[in-house]
């Protein structure tokens, strides 16, 4: 089981990877998975997965404080709703497109109401505060 656990993290570590690079990839669920995966398969691996700069650029603040940036929380919202539509659209059961509709209710509740929103550090003061910075 350990050794599926470790392969699983690559493979999310790879896609994380990737998506950084592609914009039609998430970059950070595929990094909190690979992460899970890491911490049940192999403490040395994950050891290595939190030292990488991949994980210290997008996962380390959002692990520490439970915060993410407006733009991330957009990004991976619609990447993820995208997705969900597709299969809502291409199922025919009842049952999976009311399964699917109560996932995105808890997704959208989780991110709204229970990640913190930070400022992100690129921004800019925008407005009459720039003009004392």
């Amino acid at each position: 089981m350990k050794i599926i656990c470790i392969i699983l993290g690559f493979l999310f570590f790879g896609l994380g990877a990737v998506g950084v690079f592609l914009p039609i990839l998430p970059t950070v669920p595929f990094l909190l998975l690979a992460s899970f995966f890491f911490a049940k398969g192999s403490k040395r691996f994950h050891r290595w997965f939190l030292s990488t700069r991949l994980y210290k650029k997008h996962l380390e603040s959002f692990a520490e404080s439970r915060e993410m940036t407006l733009k991330t929380k957009v990004y991976i919202l619609v990447f993820s709703s995208s997705m969900m539509a597709l299969a809502f659209y291409f199922s025919g059961h009842v049952h999976v497109r009311i399964l699917l509709a109560v996932l995105v209710i808890i997704k959208y509740y989780y991110f709204i109401f229970k990640i913190k929103t930070k400022r992100d550090k690129n921004e800019g003061c925008k407005g009459r505060e720039s003009r004392y910075v």
